[in-house]
């Protein structure tokens, strides 16, 4: 499509169908209406949540608010996503965000006051057949309870919580409103301004000296903020760490990890197996090397890109027939529930003006998922197809096998269905392909995922590592010991191949994850697993397809851990992240033999 439309000329078979969640505007009023006046029943239940018969009324309230809350807020906000300049749409979006605010304050007395009762009350409510549907929200609170403090503390915590926000805000301050890059010379010597946006941009361009010069005039301009920046991550980790001691914790490690249940050994197994595999990557930056014709490899050499200009044009309905065949092998059932989904009003398709920019998966509770795209006719786009269907299906999986409470999956598991239809994606594709130029161009993608999504994400996770020990043993991080850390991993990770240019060391001061702790790991996790997933599927067929949707239809109704398992995937041993480094493996083997 060359021109951008206004969502008013949009074909209703590229829009999706918000009828099915809502028919029209006196609906959402209706049922806006439901939840104010249900947020004073809630209330009743407040300071009475001592036997089983109130706990069980109170829970069945409490998800029949959440219910119709996700549903009108939901509603509202991929209405605004439609076209944000449309002010009705920007100002439901509002009433829904503060309605829930309202729903988050109204429930917030339910979960201290049933982790408030003894270990016995507790242990006869999670062992009461009448609440067996409640069991693992209650075994969860039982969980949670040694690091709940008593009420004065807890309301003094809680008074520290917007003072502990302040790292975050601080470092956002500094990146995206104070830094000021400097203007380099992009590929036809003009000069241009360098932004956050564009430094990747620069990075991809075939030129090595716009690439050099963007490089190095980002880490130079983060270079002059290095005190500013240090003492900004140092206070994060300070907060991090009072948080641990004042809630009873090991380490900050084991905090982070507590709310999903995940044993440290994922993280600390993670980290050992990708250094027993690091000697792959070092053979990748070999490749890249010879593909590139350089003598050196820099760190400005790891976005250029390796084969010529492959241009690859999909349109939308030739993404949607080989997504549909590459995802073949998990049978029937999961054909039949995509193709629905491509027909049946899932997807908004295209860019039209205003319209909020990327892709994701959406939806509430008791109707379909819906999947916001911008599809260009690109390989990229075709990729964002199966990968937002997996998520789509992961959760059409989830609330049709399973009650509300129990269909909601978590962050650590969300990643792993739609890598997976990515990873059979990709699988198809090579399979097909008998053009050496269009092979290595697909080799090349798959393999920079495994580079940037397993090894670079695991080593921001074991630099997070190092330095929250370093602190919790009394010692100090000045920018010169960040940037020594960070330096050393990247030699480390990187290789003799590589030319690991001293600029590096300051990339620590721009990574905005490193504020929202030891989260990065799940990328590594959640890609491995669903390699892990690909390659059984691939190999073993039906019994692996069964384990696979038993994984789709589990939804959150046991932890993450103990959910993949069952379906064959161990994350508490380091096999999976093996599995993905052998797939990893067979790609260099494939790159090396078309450019031998």
């Amino acid at each position: 499509m060359s021109q951008v439309l206004k969502r008013t000329e949009v074909p209703a078979e590229h829009r999706w169908k918000l009828e099915d969640l809502f028919a029209n505007q006196q609906e959402w009023d209706q049922e806006y209406q439901i939840v104010k006046k249900s947020l004073g029943k809630i209330a009743e239940f407040q300071g009475k949540l001592s036997d089983s018969e109130a706990v069980k009324q109170c829970f069945s309230l409490e998800d029949d608010i959440s219910l119709h809350t996700e549903r009108l807020y939901v509603y509202a906000n991929m209405r605004h996503h439609e076209d944000t300049a449309e002010p009705t749409y920007q100002a439901l979006s509002d009433k829904a965000k503060r309605l829930s605010v309202e729903v988050s304050e109204a429930l917030s007395f339910i979960t201290p006051e049933i982790i408030g009762l003894s270990d016995e009350k507790l242990d006869s409510f999670i062992n009461d057949p009448s609440l067996s549907e409640y069991r693992l929200t209650l075994t969860e609170m039982k969980r949670q309870k040694a690091h709940v403090l008593s009420k004065a503390e807890e309301a003094l915590l809680a008074q520290v919580g917007n003072m502990s926000q302040a790292p975050n805000t601080i470092f956002g301050m500094i990146n995206n409103a104070d830094m000021k890059f400097p203007k380099v010379k992009n590929e036809e010597g003009k000069e241009v301004e360098l932004t956050h946006g564009s430094y990747i941009q620069f990075l991809e361009s075939r030129n090595r000296e716009v690439r050099k010069n963007a490089f190095q005039a980002v880490y130079a301009t983060y270079a002059k903020q290095k005190n500013t920046i240090a003492a900004t991550l140092n206070a994060n980790v300070t907060k991090n760490i009072f948080y641990a001691r004042a809630r009873k914790y090991p380490s900050v490690l084991e905090m982070s990890l507590f709310g999903d249940n995940i044993p440290k050994e994922v993280y600390t197994n993670l980290i050992d197996t990708i250094h027993d595999h690091l000697p792959l990557l070092h053979r990748y930056m070999k490749l890249r090397k010879k593909l590139l014709k350089v003598d050196e490899l820099h760190m400005y050499d790891l976005f250029a890109p390796l084969v010529e200009e492959y241009k690859l044009d999909i349109t939308y309905e030739e993404a949607k027939r080989t997504v549909k065949e590459s995802l073949k092998p998990l049978g029937d059932d999961y054909l039949q529930h995509l193709q629905e989904g491509f027909d049946e009003g899932w997807i908004d398709v295209y860019e039209n003006e205003g319209k909020r920019s990327g892709a994701y998966s959406w939806g509430a509770y008791g109707t379909h998922p819906y999947v916001l795209l911008n599809h260009k006719d690109n390989l990229n786009s075709m990729f964002t197809l199966a990968h937002e269907m997996g998520h789509a299906l992961h959760s059409y999986y989830s609330d049709t096998n399973l009650g509300y409470r129990d269909a909601q999956y978590t962050i650590f598991l969300a990643e792993v269905a739609s890598t997976l239809n990515e990873a059979l994606l990709m699988d198809y594709m090579l399979k097909k392909s008998d053009d050496p130029k269009a092979k290595l161009y697909l080799l090349t993608y798959y393999a920079d995922q495994f580079r940037t999504t397993v090894f670079r994400q695991t080593m921001f996770a074991e630099f997070e590592k190092i330095v929250h020990e370093r602190v919790e043993q009394g010692e100090s991080l000045t920018p010169q010991e960040l940037s020594k850390i960070y330096y050393d991993l990247n030699v480390k990770y990187h290789g003799s191949e590589m030319t690991v240019d001293k600029d590096i060391e300051m990339e620590w001061a721009r990574i905005p994850h490193f504020y929202t702790s030891f989260y990065v790991y799940k990328y590594a996790t959640g890609f491995s697993a669903a390699t892990s997933f690909a390659k059984q599927i691939l190999e073993e067929g039906a019994p692996a397809v069964e384990r696979y949707l038993g994984f789709l239809k589990s939804g959150g109704s046991d932890y993450s851990i103990n959910i993949l398992k069952r379906a064959g995937v161990d994350m508490s041993t380091p096999e999976p992240i093996r599995e993905a480094m052998g797939v990893f493996e067979q790609l260099i083997e494939d790159m090396e033999n078309l450019v031998q």
